[in-house]
């Protein structure tokens, strides 16, 4: 799905940084800015929000109930959307960076970060 990346990177904000107000989202980076790069998952590795991170992220996610799946990037407009997805496991993510994956309701989210390892991978659910 070609020029969805937008849509859905800013889908993912309100649903799961939505608590956070512009200043809060721009003192962690969240956007690109002063010469650093944005990530949606500095969130997480600037613990504001909860979340499961390494192994424990990577089990929570394969052992989600996965039917429909968008999987998008920080730096890529493309988007795919998986359905059936029941098998999607984080051995088909081993070269993938700076890569989300939501439930189509955006009820929860996998992030696989570039800085694996020491940042993420991340696992959370959206809050009621």
């Amino acid at each position: 799905m070609p020029k969805w990346g937008p849509y859905l990177r800013k889908q993912w904000e309100n649903n799961f940084a939505g608590h956070l107000n512009d200043n809060d989202k721009k003192s962690i980076y969240l956007y690109n800015r002063g010469g650093y790069c944005g990530y949606l998952w500095h969130l997480f590795s600037y613990e504001k929000k909860d979340c499961l991170d390494g192994k424990m992220a990577e089990a929570a996610f394969n052992n989600q109930q996965k039917n429909n799946c968008y999987v998008f990037y920080q730096h890529s407009d493309y988007v795919l959307l998986l359905e059936n997805a029941s098998m999607f496991n984080t051995d088909e993510l081993i070269n993938e960076q700076d890569v989300y994956i939501v439930d189509k309701g955006f009820n929860w989210t996998y992030i696989q970060t570039h800085e694996t390892g020491w940042c993420g991978p991340y696992f959370s659910i959206k809050s009621k």
